[in-house]
């Protein structure tokens, strides 16, 4: 089977959030389970230097604003993963991140950026695509950036491939003017509610939504949210409408990158049957960042997006309670500007107990994952999530929010559970301080009271298959049903 696989971002070739795990890991993991997949990107300067074996394969004419474009083809050294490149450097090749320039401000022409990139793969997979020897039977589109290519395949190209959306975050739909439609090249008689037409913008996701031949997301819980008005953001309706054919699969993580008994980030690597080396490692994080080093001090982790969505306001007013109480904090992140100096005035009144990087650091993020003893994720909404799934992974215990795929990961610590085995972190009752923080004491009631119970905890979370091996087969089911369907 030969899917295009179409996204926006890659990791390790660049990364701004979940979206680049996952294409990176779920391709990876369908390539182990013999599909013949490629991934479509934009050539950003990183892409294009890290790819090996670059080199010209096709050149496209007649895409809309920029004309003509050079389509590359090398591979990802880490797992010889075949990766298309579209090399504009008008639309690519500048200072800045996929999205936004160096000071944070959206591109202006996302919209273009972002369309061709969805022309491309529509071109691709239908009979006017400049390769002859690869077409794919399956084109898997990714978030809003990738939404318009089910309607240009379906509109334009006459394409007798499949399609398939995956939604991560249903918050970010790429809604622009209606000018767009003409500079696009898409037709204005699907400028309508059936069709990609959203309070009169055109909208990329909702054009995915509506003309791809299937829709999946990322946990089973989040596939029945985005059916509400609480998390559909205005397209719980269509997605209502397709319920029944929408698939939720649990995100998985990238062992090989993510493995605690092989971490290079770590002073000691360490198991579920060698728990001890955690100690090291959460002495060593201590000392990185100035904290006081004290093994009996419940050290809490946050690795996040400082933003409402993260729910991390909700930490602010209830902090300096567990710090008096004995806790310690370690938090790396960005965002609003406002949450990023209510943390900094908390770390400065607080020198040898908190400690806040702003910014993104890999190895920090490991060291943290690892260090701490507890990762505090309270979420308002989550469509998967993968930090709670790296805080199992590493023996780490999440405190989550009961929602989307935390609520499918994470299992809360009582009675019944914790006699099953399968107790792996503590779940809050609501999204508020007040619940958090109860959440918070219930987990350190364990940790400071039952060393035993506090590492079968640990042991459920780490001993979990957390690989990509069970999604890949629940995505290859997805795809040979649409095959079937043919």
């Amino acid at each position: 089977m030969r899917v295009l696989f179409a996204t926006s971002e890659v990791f390790p070739l660049i990364k701004t959030g979940g979206l680049a795990d996952v294409s990176g890991s779920l391709p990876t993991a369908l390539q182990n389970l013999g599909v013949d997949i490629r991934i479509l990107m934009p050539g950003y300067p990183a892409v294009l230097n890290k790819l090996t074996n670059l080199q010209a394969i096709a050149t496209f004419d007649n895409l809309p604003v920029i004309h003509n474009a050079a389509l590359m083809m090398g591979t990802i050294a880490e797992t010889q993963v075949k990766v298309m490149v579209i090399k504009s450097a008008h639309l690519y090749e500048r200072e800045g991140g996929p999205y936004a320039d160096a000071n944070g401000l959206e591109w202006l022409d996302n919209p273009v950026r972002f369309g061709i990139l969805s022309k491309v793969a529509a071109i691709l997979s239908g009979p006017n695509s400049p390769i002859t020897d690869w077409q794919p039977d399956i084109v898997h589109c990714n978030d809003w950036q990738t939404g318009l290519t089910p309607a240009y395949m379906k509109l334009v190209e006459h394409s007798q491939a499949k399609s398939i959306i995956s939604l991560h975050n249903m918050a970010f739909q790429g809604c622009y003017a209606p000018g767009w439609l003409s500079t696009l090249a898409l037709p204005s008689t699907n400028f309508t509610i059936e069709g990609f037409e959203y309070h009169g913008q055109l909208s990329f996701l909702k054009a995915g939504i509506f003309y791809a031949n299937a829709v999946t997301t990322v946990s089973p819980s989040y596939a029945k949210e985005i059916q509400t008005a609480a998390f559909g953001f205005g397209l719980e309706g269509l997605l209502s409408k397709r319920g029944n054919e929408i698939k939720g699969i649990l995100n998985g993580i990238e062992t090989d990158e993510w493995n605690p008994e092989a971490d290079p980030h770590l002073v000691k690597n360490y198991s579920a049957t060698t728990l001890a080396g955690k100690k090291l490692v959460k002495a060593a994080l201590q000392e990185k960042l100035g904290l006081h080093i004290d093994a009996s001090a419940p050290l809490l982790g946050v690795v996040s997006r400082l933003t409402h969505q993260k729910g991390l306001d909700m930490l602010v007013p209830i902090l300096q309670k567990l710090v008096d109480a004995g806790c310690q904090l370690a938090l790396l992140g960005s965002g609003e500007s406002a949450l990023e100096n209510a943390f900094r005035t908390l770390a400065v009144s607080n020198p040898t107990k908190v400690n806040v990087t702003i910014g993104y650091n890999e190895p920090l993020s490991h060291q943290i994952m690892a260090g701490c003893d507890m990762f505090i994720m309270p979420s308002r909404f989550e469509p998967c999530g993968l930090n709670q799934l790296y805080g199992l992974a590493y023996g780490t215990p999440p405190i989550v929010n009961a929602t989307g795929g935390l609520a499918d990961s994470v299992v809360d610590t009582n009675i019944i559970t914790f006699k099953n085995k399968t107790a792996n972190g503590f779940v809050m009752s609501e999204a508020s301080p007040t619940s958090l923080l109860s959440c918070i004491k219930q987990a350190l009631n364990v940790f400071n009271n039952d060393a035993n119970a506090w590492k079968q905890i640990q042991k459920n979370g780490m001993t979990q298959n957390l690989s990509w091996d069970k999604s890949a087969l629940e995505y290859l089911a997805v795809y040979q049903t649409l095959n079937k369907s043919a």
